[in-house]
Protein backbone atom coordinates (compact mmCIF):
# COMPACT_ATOMS: atom_id res chain seq x y z
CA UNK A 1 0.00 0.00 0.00
CA UNK A 2 1.19 3.40 -0.97
CA UNK A 3 1.05 6.89 0.67
CA UNK A 4 2.09 10.10 1.04
CA UNK A 5 3.01 11.53 4.74
CA UNK A 6 2.74 15.08 5.29
CA UNK A 7 4.39 16.54 7.88
CA UNK A 8 3.36 19.92 8.80
CA UNK A 9 5.15 22.69 10.74
CA UNK A 10 3.79 25.94 12.03
CA UNK A 11 0.55 24.02 12.75
CA UNK A 12 2.28 22.56 15.81
CA UNK A 13 2.56 25.48 17.69
CA UNK A 14 -1.08 26.54 17.97
CA UNK A 15 -1.78 24.34 20.55
CA UNK A 16 -5.35 24.21 21.46
CA UNK A 17 -6.68 25.72 17.91
CA UNK A 18 -4.35 23.18 16.56
CA UNK A 19 -7.12 20.53 15.35
CA UNK A 20 -8.99 23.57 13.80
CA UNK A 21 -5.79 24.00 11.40
CA UNK A 22 -5.49 20.34 11.01
CA UNK A 23 -8.73 20.00 9.72
CA UNK A 24 -8.57 23.03 7.42
CA UNK A 25 -5.05 21.74 6.07
CA UNK A 26 -6.90 18.18 5.66
CA UNK A 27 -9.35 20.03 3.48
CA UNK A 28 -7.51 21.82 1.54
CA UNK A 29 -5.13 18.53 0.47
CA UNK A 30 -8.97 16.41 -0.19
CA UNK A 31 -9.91 19.51 -2.63
CA UNK A 32 -6.33 19.81 -4.05
CA UNK A 33 -6.36 16.25 -5.49
CA UNK A 34 -10.23 15.42 -5.85
CA UNK A 35 -9.57 14.49 -9.74
CA UNK A 36 -7.17 11.46 -8.09
CA UNK A 37 -7.41 8.47 -7.52
CA UNK A 38 -7.19 8.97 -3.77
CA UNK A 39 -8.55 6.68 -1.26
CA UNK A 40 -7.96 8.53 1.87
CA UNK A 41 -6.97 11.54 3.88
CA UNK A 42 -6.32 11.46 7.46
CA UNK A 43 -4.93 12.27 10.52
CA UNK A 44 -2.28 10.04 12.33
CA UNK A 45 -0.29 10.72 14.85
CA UNK A 46 0.75 14.27 14.62
CA UNK A 47 0.79 13.97 10.97
CA UNK A 48 -1.67 13.07 8.13
CA UNK A 49 -1.79 10.00 5.57
CA UNK A 50 -2.97 10.80 2.50
CA UNK A 51 -3.59 7.03 0.74
CA UNK A 52 -3.35 6.65 -2.66
CA UNK A 53 -4.81 4.38 -5.22
CA UNK A 54 -2.50 2.26 -7.57
CA UNK A 55 -2.65 4.49 -10.70
CA UNK A 56 -2.17 7.81 -8.92
CA UNK A 57 0.85 9.74 -10.88
CA UNK A 58 3.30 10.67 -8.04
CA UNK A 59 4.85 13.26 -9.93
CA UNK A 60 1.36 14.81 -10.14
CA UNK A 61 0.87 14.30 -6.25
CA UNK A 62 4.04 15.99 -5.55
CA UNK A 63 3.80 18.90 -7.88
CA UNK A 64 0.31 19.53 -6.35
CA UNK A 65 1.61 19.03 -2.60
CA UNK A 66 4.52 21.11 -3.05
CA UNK A 67 2.35 24.30 -3.82
CA UNK A 68 -0.07 23.76 -0.94
CA UNK A 69 0.09 26.59 2.03
CA UNK A 70 0.07 24.55 5.30
CA UNK A 71 2.86 21.77 4.48
CA UNK A 72 6.06 21.43 5.90
CA UNK A 73 7.26 18.51 4.03
CA UNK A 74 6.05 15.38 2.89
CA UNK A 75 7.07 11.56 1.49
CA UNK A 76 6.00 8.99 -0.49
CA UNK A 77 6.17 6.01 2.28
CA UNK A 78 6.21 2.06 2.58
CA UNK A 79 3.68 0.95 5.10
CA UNK A 80 5.28 -1.84 6.92
CA UNK A 81 4.12 -4.17 10.09
CA UNK A 82 5.14 -2.70 13.28
CA UNK A 83 8.38 -5.24 13.83
CA UNK A 84 11.46 -4.62 13.44
CA UNK A 85 12.96 -7.25 11.92
CA UNK A 86 10.40 -6.98 8.87
CA UNK A 87 10.97 -3.19 8.80
CA UNK A 88 14.40 -4.34 8.40
CA UNK A 89 13.82 -6.83 5.63
CA UNK A 90 11.68 -4.13 4.02
CA UNK A 91 14.21 -1.36 3.58
CA UNK A 92 17.22 -3.58 2.24
CA UNK A 93 15.28 -4.96 -0.17
CA UNK A 94 14.21 -1.38 -1.57
CA UNK A 95 17.64 0.18 -1.40
CA UNK A 96 18.85 -3.44 -3.31
CA UNK A 97 21.00 -1.91 -6.11
CA UNK A 98 21.50 1.23 -4.53
CA UNK A 99 25.06 3.20 -4.18
CA UNK A 100 25.44 5.29 -1.25
CA UNK A 101 29.36 6.81 0.32
CA UNK A 102 27.26 6.90 4.02
CA UNK A 103 23.83 6.68 5.60
CA UNK A 104 22.04 6.91 8.85
CA UNK A 105 18.71 6.20 10.08
CA UNK A 106 16.36 8.59 11.67
CA UNK A 107 13.71 6.80 13.41
CA UNK A 108 10.88 8.05 15.32
CA UNK A 109 8.17 6.43 17.72
CA UNK A 110 4.95 8.28 17.80
CA UNK A 111 3.17 5.27 19.94
CA UNK A 112 5.54 5.42 22.88
CA UNK A 113 3.90 1.60 23.51
CA UNK A 114 6.44 0.51 20.62
CA UNK A 115 9.09 -1.09 23.04
CA UNK A 116 11.77 0.08 21.39
CA UNK A 117 13.11 4.10 21.64
CA UNK A 118 14.03 5.92 18.47
CA UNK A 119 17.96 5.29 19.36
CA UNK A 120 17.68 2.09 19.56
CA UNK A 121 15.80 1.73 16.54
CA UNK A 122 18.04 3.57 14.68
CA UNK A 123 21.14 1.22 16.13
CA UNK A 124 19.28 -2.01 15.07
CA UNK A 125 18.39 -1.03 11.32
CA UNK A 126 21.32 0.16 10.86
CA UNK A 127 22.98 -2.52 11.64
CA UNK A 128 21.15 -4.55 9.37
CA UNK A 129 21.92 -1.90 6.43
CA UNK A 130 25.25 -1.33 7.26
CA UNK A 131 25.52 -5.33 7.12
CA UNK A 132 23.89 -5.77 3.83
CA UNK A 133 25.36 -2.75 1.75
CA UNK A 134 28.57 -2.25 3.56
CA UNK A 135 28.06 1.88 3.59
CA UNK A 136 29.56 3.52 6.42
CA UNK A 137 27.80 4.97 8.93
CA UNK A 138 27.61 8.96 9.14
CA UNK A 139 25.47 10.74 11.95
CA UNK A 140 25.70 14.47 10.94
CA UNK A 141 26.52 14.42 6.92
CA UNK A 142 24.83 11.20 5.46
CA UNK A 143 24.86 11.11 1.86
CA UNK A 144 21.58 9.54 2.35
CA UNK A 145 19.06 8.97 5.06
CA UNK A 146 16.14 6.54 5.80
CA UNK A 147 13.02 7.37 7.52
CA UNK A 148 10.95 4.75 9.60
CA UNK A 149 8.04 6.51 11.72
CA UNK A 150 6.45 3.58 13.83
CA UNK A 151 2.95 4.40 14.77
CA UNK A 152 0.34 2.71 16.15
CA UNK A 153 0.07 -1.22 14.50
CA UNK A 154 2.08 0.16 11.74
CA UNK A 155 5.26 1.27 10.53
CA UNK A 156 6.67 3.70 7.52
CA UNK A 157 9.75 3.95 6.07
CA UNK A 158 10.60 6.17 3.46
CA UNK A 159 13.87 7.83 1.73
CA UNK A 160 12.95 11.30 0.42
CA UNK A 161 11.51 14.30 1.82
CA UNK A 162 10.08 16.76 -0.77
CA UNK A 163 9.68 20.03 1.20
CA UNK A 164 6.50 22.06 1.05
CA UNK A 165 5.78 26.16 1.35
CA UNK A 166 4.94 26.70 4.60
CA UNK A 167 2.80 29.09 6.42
CA UNK A 168 -1.11 28.33 7.24
CA UNK A 169 -3.76 26.35 5.31
CA UNK A 170 -5.72 28.51 2.90
CA UNK A 171 -9.01 30.08 4.76
CA UNK A 172 -7.52 30.11 8.49
CA UNK A 173 -6.55 33.73 8.36
CA UNK A 174 -9.57 35.61 6.76
CA UNK A 175 -10.20 36.86 3.10
CA UNK A 176 -8.61 39.84 1.32
CA UNK A 177 -9.00 41.59 -1.92
CA UNK A 178 -5.72 42.43 -3.37
CA UNK A 179 -5.11 45.45 -6.07
CA UNK A 180 -3.57 42.88 -9.14
CA UNK A 181 -2.08 45.13 -11.94
CA UNK A 182 -0.62 42.15 -14.46
CA UNK A 183 3.14 43.32 -13.43
CA UNK A 184 5.88 41.55 -10.91
CA UNK A 185 5.06 43.11 -7.84
CA UNK A 186 1.35 42.56 -7.18
CA UNK A 187 1.13 38.51 -7.86
CA UNK A 188 4.46 37.79 -4.96
CA UNK A 189 2.71 39.86 -2.84
CA UNK A 190 -0.62 37.90 -3.35
CA UNK A 191 0.88 35.04 -2.58
CA UNK A 192 2.74 35.91 0.30
CA UNK A 193 -0.69 36.55 1.85
CA UNK A 194 -1.95 33.47 0.64
CA UNK A 195 0.87 31.69 2.13
CA UNK A 196 0.23 33.22 5.46
CA UNK A 197 -3.50 31.68 5.02
CA UNK A 198 -5.62 34.23 3.53
CA UNK A 199 -8.13 33.44 0.63
CA UNK A 200 -7.33 36.23 -2.09
CA UNK A 201 -9.87 37.39 -4.09
CA UNK A 202 -8.36 39.90 -6.89
CA UNK A 203 -9.25 43.24 -8.73
CA UNK A 204 -7.55 44.29 -12.07
CA UNK A 205 -8.03 47.78 -13.53
CA UNK A 206 -8.22 47.74 -17.17
CA UNK A 207 -8.55 50.34 -20.06
CA UNK A 208 -10.50 48.44 -22.63
CA UNK A 209 -11.48 48.97 -25.19
CA UNK A 210 -9.27 52.19 -24.93
CA UNK A 211 -6.26 49.85 -24.87
CA UNK A 212 -6.12 46.54 -25.51
CA UNK A 213 -7.38 43.43 -23.69
CA UNK A 214 -3.56 42.04 -23.05
CA UNK A 215 -3.67 42.80 -19.22
CA UNK A 216 -6.66 41.20 -18.80
CA UNK A 217 -5.53 38.05 -20.50
CA UNK A 218 -2.05 38.25 -18.38
CA UNK A 219 -3.82 38.63 -15.19
CA UNK A 220 -6.33 35.32 -15.94
CA UNK A 221 -2.53 33.70 -16.29
CA UNK A 222 -1.52 35.20 -13.23
CA UNK A 223 -4.96 34.11 -11.26
CA UNK A 224 -4.58 30.67 -13.18
CA UNK A 225 -1.42 30.38 -11.50
CA UNK A 226 -1.72 31.89 -7.77
CA UNK A 227 -5.30 29.47 -8.16
CA UNK A 228 -3.23 26.25 -7.98
CA UNK A 229 -2.63 27.21 -4.54
CA UNK A 230 -5.58 28.61 -3.14
CA UNK A 231 -7.66 26.18 -5.48
CA UNK A 232 -10.95 29.09 -5.81
CA UNK A 233 -10.06 32.35 -6.67
CA UNK A 234 -12.20 34.72 -7.95
CA UNK A 235 -11.32 37.93 -9.80
CA UNK A 236 -13.47 41.45 -10.80
CA UNK A 237 -12.50 42.69 -14.13
CA UNK A 238 -12.97 46.83 -13.58
CA UNK A 239 -13.24 48.79 -16.73
CA UNK A 240 -11.21 51.81 -15.46
CA UNK A 241 -10.66 53.71 -18.59
CA UNK A 242 -13.68 56.13 -18.29
CA UNK A 243 -12.76 56.91 -14.94
CA UNK A 244 -9.58 58.27 -15.94
CA UNK A 245 -11.82 59.86 -19.05
CA UNK A 246 -12.93 62.34 -16.22
CA UNK A 247 -10.05 62.62 -14.15
CA UNK A 248 -8.06 63.64 -17.56
CA UNK A 249 -10.61 66.62 -17.89
CA UNK A 250 -10.80 67.74 -13.89
CA UNK A 251 -7.46 66.94 -12.19
CA UNK A 252 -4.05 69.07 -12.36
CA UNK A 253 -0.95 66.79 -14.52
CA UNK A 254 0.69 65.99 -11.64
CA UNK A 255 -1.80 64.56 -9.29
CA UNK A 256 -3.50 62.35 -11.99
CA UNK A 257 -2.07 59.05 -10.87
CA UNK A 258 -2.37 59.52 -6.77
CA UNK A 259 -6.78 60.20 -7.60
CA UNK A 260 -6.25 57.03 -10.08
CA UNK A 261 -4.98 55.31 -7.27
CA UNK A 262 -7.22 56.46 -4.66
CA UNK A 263 -9.77 55.65 -6.86
CA UNK A 264 -8.79 52.44 -7.13
CA UNK A 265 -8.50 51.59 -3.34
CA UNK A 266 -12.41 53.01 -2.49
CA UNK A 267 -13.02 50.37 -5.69
CA UNK A 268 -11.27 47.89 -4.45
CA UNK A 269 -12.81 48.29 -1.22
CA UNK A 270 -16.58 48.20 -2.09
CA UNK A 271 -15.61 44.97 -3.76
CA UNK A 272 -13.86 44.04 -0.83
CA UNK A 273 -16.85 44.22 1.36
CA UNK A 274 -19.14 42.84 -0.77
CA UNK A 275 -16.83 39.79 -0.83
CA UNK A 276 -16.56 39.78 3.18
CA UNK A 277 -12.98 40.27 2.66
CA UNK A 278 -11.17 42.24 5.94
CA UNK A 279 -8.36 44.19 4.69
CA UNK A 280 -6.98 45.42 0.71
CA UNK A 281 -3.69 44.42 -0.71
CA UNK A 282 -1.17 46.08 -2.84
CA UNK A 283 2.44 45.15 -4.69
CA UNK A 284 3.22 48.98 -3.63
CA UNK A 285 7.14 48.93 -3.01
CA UNK A 286 8.52 51.62 -1.48
CA UNK A 287 10.34 54.11 -3.40
CA UNK A 288 10.59 51.76 -6.91
CA UNK A 289 8.15 54.82 -8.92
CA UNK A 290 6.77 58.47 -8.67
CA UNK A 291 3.82 56.90 -7.34
CA UNK A 292 5.63 54.95 -4.27
CA UNK A 293 6.78 57.19 -2.33
CA UNK A 294 5.86 58.08 1.94
CA UNK A 295 4.03 61.01 0.91
CA UNK A 296 2.06 59.59 -1.92
CA UNK A 297 1.33 56.07 0.07
CA UNK A 298 0.48 57.97 2.88
CA UNK A 299 -1.98 60.03 0.65
CA UNK A 300 -3.42 56.91 -0.93
CA UNK A 301 -3.73 54.90 2.13
CA UNK A 302 -5.83 57.30 3.51
CA UNK A 303 -9.04 56.79 1.66
CA UNK A 304 -8.95 52.92 2.55
CA UNK A 305 -11.71 52.11 5.21
CA UNK A 306 -10.36 48.83 5.56
CA UNK A 307 -6.60 47.77 6.34
CA UNK A 308 -4.12 48.40 3.72
CA UNK A 309 -1.56 45.94 3.67
CA UNK A 310 1.66 46.59 1.48
CA UNK A 311 4.02 42.98 2.04
CA UNK A 312 6.39 44.13 0.02
CA UNK A 313 7.14 47.51 0.90
CA UNK A 314 10.59 46.91 1.96
CA UNK A 315 11.90 44.02 -0.68
CA UNK A 316 13.97 45.47 -3.60
CA UNK A 317 13.34 44.72 -6.70
CA UNK A 318 15.53 41.50 -7.59
CA UNK A 319 14.18 40.12 -4.38
CA UNK A 320 10.62 40.60 -5.69
CA UNK A 321 11.46 38.78 -9.40
CA UNK A 322 13.17 35.88 -7.65
CA UNK A 323 9.92 35.47 -5.97
CA UNK A 324 8.39 35.77 -9.17
CA UNK A 325 10.09 33.58 -10.71
CA UNK A 326 9.74 30.61 -8.11
CA UNK A 327 5.74 31.20 -8.13
CA UNK A 328 5.69 31.10 -12.36
CA UNK A 329 4.27 34.41 -12.52
CA UNK A 330 7.50 35.78 -13.75
CA UNK A 331 7.45 34.54 -17.40
CA UNK A 332 3.49 35.95 -17.91
CA UNK A 333 4.33 39.30 -16.04
CA UNK A 334 7.12 40.78 -18.40
CA UNK A 335 4.97 40.15 -21.47
CA UNK A 336 4.64 43.78 -22.46
CA UNK A 337 1.01 45.08 -22.29
CA UNK A 338 -1.13 48.30 -22.38
CA UNK A 339 -1.63 48.61 -18.83
CA UNK A 340 -4.37 50.94 -17.41
CA UNK A 341 -1.49 53.17 -15.84
CA UNK A 342 0.29 54.20 -19.03
CA UNK A 343 -2.88 55.96 -19.82
CA UNK A 344 -3.25 59.24 -19.88
CA UNK A 345 -0.35 59.54 -17.26
CA UNK A 346 1.56 62.97 -16.64
CA UNK A 347 5.12 63.24 -17.76
CA UNK A 348 5.71 64.96 -14.19
CA UNK A 349 3.89 62.63 -11.38
CA UNK A 350 4.03 64.66 -8.20
CA UNK A 351 6.35 62.72 -5.92
CA UNK A 352 5.19 64.66 -2.66
CA UNK A 353 1.66 65.02 -2.79
CA UNK A 354 0.02 66.87 -0.45
CA UNK A 355 -3.93 65.60 1.35
CA UNK A 356 -5.23 68.82 1.12
CA UNK A 357 -4.02 68.96 -2.87
CA UNK A 358 -5.55 66.12 -3.66
CA UNK A 359 -8.59 66.35 -1.94
CA UNK A 360 -8.88 69.61 -3.44
CA UNK A 361 -8.38 68.36 -6.82
CA UNK A 362 -10.72 65.17 -6.26
CA UNK A 363 -13.49 67.89 -5.46
CA UNK A 364 -14.02 68.33 -8.61
CA UNK A 365 -15.52 65.05 -9.64
CA UNK A 366 -18.30 63.23 -8.14
CA UNK A 367 -16.05 60.64 -6.43
CA UNK A 368 -19.56 58.10 -5.07
CA UNK A 369 -21.26 58.30 -8.39
CA UNK A 370 -17.43 56.86 -9.77
CA UNK A 371 -17.34 54.42 -7.26
CA UNK A 372 -20.65 53.10 -7.64
CA UNK A 373 -20.49 53.06 -11.67
CA UNK A 374 -17.34 51.01 -11.71
CA UNK A 375 -18.21 48.67 -9.08
CA UNK A 376 -21.55 47.66 -11.09
CA UNK A 377 -19.70 47.55 -14.07
CA UNK A 378 -17.29 45.23 -13.07
CA UNK A 379 -17.04 41.48 -14.08
CA UNK A 380 -16.75 38.44 -11.70
CA UNK A 381 -14.50 35.35 -12.70
CA UNK A 382 -14.22 32.35 -11.42
CA UNK A 383 -10.82 29.92 -11.17
CA UNK A 384 -11.12 26.37 -9.91
CA UNK A 385 -7.73 23.64 -9.55
CA UNK A 386 -8.82 21.08 -10.76
CA UNK A 387 -9.43 24.48 -13.05
CA UNK A 388 -13.00 25.59 -14.24
CA UNK A 389 -14.03 28.94 -15.05
CA UNK A 390 -17.22 31.01 -15.58
CA UNK A 391 -17.52 34.59 -15.95
CA UNK A 392 -20.60 36.52 -15.34
CA UNK A 393 -21.51 40.51 -14.11
CA UNK A 394 -21.35 41.30 -10.78
CA UNK A 395 -24.73 41.34 -10.06
CA UNK A 396 -25.88 38.32 -11.20
CA UNK A 397 -23.39 36.36 -9.45
CA UNK A 398 -24.18 34.57 -6.19
CA UNK A 399 -21.92 32.08 -5.47
CA UNK A 400 -19.82 32.61 -2.33
CA UNK A 401 -16.26 31.38 -2.34
CA UNK A 402 -15.72 30.31 1.54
Amino acid sequence: MTSVIVHYAELALKGRNRPWFVSALMREIRLALSDLDVKNVRFVLGRLEVRLGADVPWAEVQARLARLPGIGNFSLTRHVPLDLDTIGRVIVSAIAGRTARSFRIAARRADKRFPFPSPEMERILGARVQAATGWPVDLERPAFTIFVEALAGEAFVYFDKHRGVGGLPVGTSGRVMCLLSGGIDSPVAAWRLIRRGVRAHFVHFHSYPVLSRTSQDKVREIVTTLTRSQLRSRLHLVPFAPIQQRVVVSVPPPLRVVVYRRLMVRIAEHLARRAGAQALVTGDVLGQVASQTIDNLDVVGRVAGLPLLRPLVGCDKEEITLDAQRLGTYETSIIPDDDCCTLFTPRFPATRARREQVDAAESALDVAALVEAAVEAAVVEDFRYPMVQSSVPHEHHTETLE
